[in-house]
């Protein structure tokens, strides 16, 4: 007959290291000031002695927490969502807290279905790069006090808490910086315009363009599919009035970019100055060396994770104001877009 293992409790863990089940509680939920070191050192050894397991469900049902919380990334195979996403997993865990990621892959429909998932499974909060295609369930989620927070875009006419970067001025910038390099016609590529930093991005461009006297030409705005963006250069370029210089709205349009310059034997900047918005962990490696606009992706996660936590804890209360937390992004000036003193027969390839 097979002999029955008894499960350890937490009263088996008080009663051995001789304190109140309470503060046997309160270490499980790292609250170390309500206790001395002697008694803390004193529960972590009896509870490996007893190899006890906290009852995460008991737990999850006393404090009406899941200790989870779900986020849902526009596009995981993006640099910026992996970094953003890294951050956010390692200041949830430093909470105990646990993450369920999800890739909408921009699909509205994806996206409604990864929250009512996540809704349906209790999590105590949201993190969304939102598609901006599902405000009436985003408004939902605000309404029923689910915490929600959008990363990286905004969604109008939603109250919810939000982090993002200064995406219209790092454009402007970068944009006054070609000019400063002598670039007249500077050309700008960004997938379709149908959430905010686009759009955001897109005006900044506009802005440098009017205020710095630059070339105005619709053909040098482009927006629009990532498998259309080598067409539309092919276009753009097959014209007497190029451009001579370009910024890429994000890494993938980089990517297509980068292809076209290839095929072309384009020397860069000599033909094409060049920067790209997106933090490039190999724009140092290219030769010539890439000019990127850098995001301080770890600081906007924890910043995003420390806004949420504030509404599951109730430190702010989920029928509060909506907050925004704004950062500058960092124009780092490399090879691409400065006067090259470089051999005109060098190029990427």
């Amino acid at each position: 007959m097979e002999s029955v293992v008894m499960m350890v409790t937490i009263t088996d863990v008080a009663e051995k290291a001789g304190v109140s089940k309470s503060t046997v509680s309160q270490y499980l939920n790292k609250r170390y000031e309500y206790m001395s070191a002697q008694t803390r050192q004193k529960i972590e050894t009896t509870i490996a002695e007893l190899d006890y397991q906290p009852n995460i469900l008991a737990r999850s049902l006393k404090q009406k927490r899941t200790s989870t919380i779900g986020v849902i990334v526009a596009n995981i195979v993006h640099g910026f969502s992996i970094e953003i996403c890294r951050a956010l997993e390692d200041y949830f865990q430093e909470q105990s807290m646990n993450v369920i990621l999800c890739n909408s892959d921009e699909d509205m429909e994806k996206e409604k279905t990864y929250l009512e998932t996540l809704q349906a499974k209790q999590v105590d909060g949201i993190i969304l790069f939102p598609t901006g295609e599902n405000k009436s369930l985003y408004k939902k989620l605000v309404k029923e006090r689910m915490p929600l927070l959008f990363l990286d875009r905004k969604v109008e006419g939603v109250l919810s808490d939000t982090v993002v970067v200064n995406n219209a001025e790092a454009v402007f910038q970068a944009t006054e910086h070609l000019a400063e390099q002598g670039h007249k016609r500077i050309a700008i590529i960004t997938e379709p315009l149908t959430i905010s930093s686009r759009i955001d991005r897109m005006e900044g461009y506009k802005r440098a363009v009017r205020e710095l006297g630059l070339e105005q030409r619709q053909e040098f705005m482009i927006h629009c599919e990532i498998g259309q963006i080598r067409s539309k250069l092919a276009e753009l370029f097959s014209g007497t009035e190029r451009p001579t210089a370009m910024i890429a709205g994000n890494e993938l349009v980089l990517m297509e970019i980068l292809s076209f310059i290839k095929n072309n034997q384009m020397p860069v900047p000599e033909e094409l100055a060049l920067i790209v918005f997106d933090n490039i962990s190999f724009a140092h490696l290219l030769t010539p060396t890439l000019t990127a606009i850098a995001q301080p992706t770890l600081e906007m996660g924890r910043a995003a994770g420390k806004l949420l936590m504030n509404r599951i804890t109730a430190d702010v209360p989920t029928n509060g104001p909506p907050r925004e937390q704004v950062f500058d992004c960092k124009l780092i000036i490399r090879e691409s877009s400065r006067r090259s003193t470089r051999p005109q027969n060098e190029f990427w390839g």
